[in-house]
């Protein structure tokens, strides 16, 4: 209807000059009274030559103030552009090199996502379009509706004599369908943007799940030392904070940065075409003050927002702690105590909140104070051109409605550039994460380990390792280093392949560090890892891990059933499978006491279940995968001597076919192991079987004499 309306366009009589509408909208508006245009001169040169100049100097002031910010050295906007970039890759998808069947599925793929960001892209542009057009049927009904109140002035209307002479609706032709034009616009508006945000909703998801996924494979990649300084709560709410924030931005900056631009750029041409080059200038002005006051007081307020994130992470960090220690809260009766730290951390981000939000009432107030003063001065322009008769009433709708409607994105600007900030420091603390390297990664020339075909044996050949603490920041900043605690001194000793070890010693010689050592949590300082013949690093690190079944010495538990938990460490073996492995483990007799069997939840860490229960559960799931290197880090420390016994004889089965090496404490669980490796303050000081060592008369023998006398002891107690 609008197009309707344009194509058959009304034109009032002109005793002087025209004041013209954009073309395919309106021809010229001429008044009865007289309306002339004789803005700077009278003539369209003489009104070009004089707004030029002002045009220039407006635009250039409005181009430094928004340069003097964006091109500022600063590693804050070079941390915004390499997020965008990131952004960007993730909305308009880089496409395969190759159209082969592998990569035709990615292809399609990336294709359907540029499509929906350019109809995207089509459908704001459209919206724009009529957005601007809205005020300027506004303003044709202003200015036609009086003169069908005069029969004598319709003729002055320039427009076909059927829309002149016929009625609809009680009301003449031209202003019915002006009237329906103008609500028409107003529907197109609506129904493009939301088609629009529907579209592009599917496009933001998808960065959303892209984004979310790489960041969470990164985080598993991580060395151990990372995981143990982190905190999950905070590890979670940068995570969390960093997927909200993307989708929020990509909106943020194609369909409210783009569209504005392109509101204002319309909106400043129809006000010089329409009239001259003072009021363009005013918009224009009126814009970079705005704009360039946003912007300034919300890079000052950016640090009391990053000071609110930091408060959030450690308040959620605390609750994280405070909940999983709920047994030690209640041991010590320490309730009070905890909600007196909690509220300490709410205390911080109270104190950062109140100034951020003391802040944003400058903000806004300034705001609202630029814009009211730009919209009292074109006001004022237009009232004088009105009194001068160079303008309409109409007029005075017009530059009325195109101010407010301008008003609409520059509020969404002033709010969304302030959000905005708050999503891009999100996100920077989560791309910060993905930047956190790992303390090793393998060879470039790493290759897949067989164990079939490279042997199973392994030679720790002097090995010397120390853990070093670091604190690590909330932010993903930089860890630092502030200690080391020496482990392993010069360990070596070998494990042939199918034999069974046993390494024992006392607590913090360095047992348990073997078996992260070999798993690849972290790197030896110095020496080296062979398996099969072969230093480890020269094998992938997957590769190595597949063939590494554990059993470690503290069990966490996925809070699901347990049938999922055993069925974790082999997703690909059969029900059979997992309810024999539960067998081996002597776990399956217990399950199927159980009201719901298999499909018992554990629990949160797996705390429903006792600590007998999960360590048979963690033993099980080391069985159903079927490695053939078995790592036991105190496998029964958990268990009554009965089931001790029978766990440790399906071991012996399970370790037939396997390069075994048991952790234990208690010596009598491993008298019949190939060998014994004595370990103290990280040295090897003794090896061979049971018997040699016993003979030997060493630490292995004062270790099991000791805990034979203290049972002894207990007993007769």
């Amino acid at each position: 209807m609008a197009l309707l309306v344009a194509a058959y366009s009304f034109q009032l009589a002109p005793p002087k000059a025209p004041i013209r509408l954009p073309p395919r909208l309106f021809s010229h508006v001429r008044s009865s009274h007289g309306i002339a245009r004789r803005q700077f001169g009278g003539s369209r040169s003489g009104t070009r030559s004089i707004c030029k100049p002002v045009l220039r100097r407006c635009t250039n002031q409005t181009v430094r103030s928004l340069s003097s910010n964006l091109t500022k050295p600063s590693s804050e906007h070079q941390n915004d552009i390499r997020i965008a970039q990131e952004l960007l890759r993730h909305v308009w998808p880089s496409l395969p090199p190759s159209d082969d069947a592998e990569f035709r599925q990615e292809k399609e793929r990336a294709l359907l996502m540029r499509k929906r960001v350019v109809a995207s892209l089509g459908l704001m542009l459209s919206g724009k379009g009529v957005t601007i057009a809205t005020p300027f049927l506004f303003k044709g009904l202003v200015d036609t509706l009086p003169l069908f109140n005069d029969p004598s002035l319709i003729t002055q209307i320039s427009a076909p004599e059927l829309v002149l002479s016929s009625s609809i609706a009680g009301l003449p032709a031209l202003p019915f369908l002006l009237i329906l034009s103008y609500g028409t616009s107003r529907a197109l508006t609506s129904a493009f943007q939301e088609y629009r945000n529907a579209l592009f909703a599917r496009v933001a998801q998808s960065a959303i799940r892209s984004v979310g996924r790489t960041t969470f494979d990164h985080v598993h990649l991580l060395d151990m030392n990372f995981h143990l300084n982190r905190n999950t709560g905070t590890l979670g709410r940068i995570i969390e904070r960093g997927n909200r924030s993307i989708s929020f931005t990509l909106n943020a900056l194609v369909f409210q940065a783009i569209p504005t631009c392109v509101e204002v750029t319309a909106v400043t041409g129809c006000m010089y075409y329409n009239f001259g080059g003072m009021h363009a200038a005013t918009v224009l002005g009126t814009i970079a003050a705005y704009v360039g006051y946003t912007v300034g007081i919300t890079s000052w307020r950016t640090q009391f927002r990053k000071d609110m994130n930091k408060s959030e992470n450690e308040a959620s960090g605390r609750l994280s702690d405070s909940l999983l220690n709920y047994e030690t809260v209640k041991y010590f009766n320490n309730e009070s105590h905890e909600g007196q730290v909690y509220e300490g951390t709410l205390k911080k981000y109270q104190d950062a909140a109140l100034r951020a939000q003391s802040s944003l009432s400058l903000l806004n107030f300034g705001q609202n104070a630029i814009f009211t003063m730009g919209l009292t001065f074109i006001m004022y322009l237009t009232a004088v051109d009105l009194m001068n008769g160079t303008a309409t009433v109409g007029d005075l709708v017009l530059v009325n409605g195109l101010l407010f409607q301008l008003s609409v994105p520059l509020n969404f600007i002033g709010s969304v550039y302030r959000e905005v900030r708050q999503s891009l420091i999100d996100m920077e603390a989560m791309f910060a994460l993905r930047d956190t390297e790992p303390a090793f990664v393998d060879k470039g020339n790493a290759v897949e380990y067989n164990p079939a075909n490279d042997g199973t044996q392994i030679d720790f050949q002097d090995l010397e390792f120390a853990y070093s603490s670091k604190r690590q920041a909330a932010d993903g900043e930089p860890a630092e280093d502030f200690s080391t605690r020496p482990i392993l001194r010069k360990t070596t000793f070998t494990i042939p392949q199918g034999k069974t070890i046993a390494v024992v010693g006392t607590s913090g010689c360095g047992k348990s560090t073997l078996i992260r050592l070999l798993y690849r949590f972290y790197n030896p300082d110095k020496g080296s890892i062979r398996i099969g013949g072969q230093d480890i690093t020269n094998f992938t690190t997957e590769s190595v891990r597949k063939a590494i079944a554990v059993v470690p010495q503290d069990i966490v538990l996925f809070n699901d059933t347990i049938g999922y938990n055993i069925h974790y460490g082999d997703l690909d073996a059969s029900w059979d499978e997992v309810v024999e492995a539960a067998k081996k483990a002597h776990l399956h007799e217990t399950i199927s006491k159980l009201p719901n069997g298999y499909d018992t939840l554990v629990g949160e860490r797996g705390l429903k279940l006792s600590g007998g229960e999960k360590q048979r559960v963690s033993l099980a799931r080391a069985i159903l995968k079927k490695a053939p290197i078995l790592l036991c880090d105190e496998p029964t420390s958990s268990l009554d001597s009965h089931t001790e016994l029978e766990i440790m004889n399906n071991l012996k089965e399970v370790g037939k076919d396997t390069t075994c090496v048991i952790i234990a404490h208690r010596l009598s669980t491993i008298q019949d192991c190939d060998e014994i490796v004595v370990l103290e303050k990280g040295r090897v000081v003794e090896h061979g079987s049971h018997d040699e060592l016993m003979a030997l008369g060493g630490r292995y023998r004062d270790l099991l004499l000791f805990q034979r006398n203290h049972a002894i002891k207990v007993d007769t107690e």
